[in-house]
């Protein structure tokens, strides 16, 4: 299962705080959870990881995850937070 999100709307991007956020959010789902930016993909639940991707305002970025639960709890952490 995945979603697309094409535009970040945060001027910095994906920087320290949400991506820590986001990291313990795909820790405590305990679900496969995968972003990919062009053609690396990490493992979301590790924060160094989602930072390395290097995600900035305008990029598009592919979420894949193992339940629709937790891909529905992605998406309004996505939409809310970047």
């Amino acid at each position: 299962l995945e979603f697309r999100r094409v535009l970040f709307r945060s001027e910095t991007g994906l920087h320290a705080r949400p991506a820590g956020m986001l990291a313990k959010l795909v820790r405590d789902a305990d679900c496969a959870v995968t972003i990919t930016k062009g053609d690396k993909s990490i493992d979301a639940g590790k924060l160094i990881a989602v930072m390395g991707l290097g995600i900035h305002q305008g990029d598009e970025v592919i979420v894949s995850a193992d339940d629709e639960e937790v891909l529905a709890k992605l998406k309004y952490f996505f939409e809310t937070y970047l």
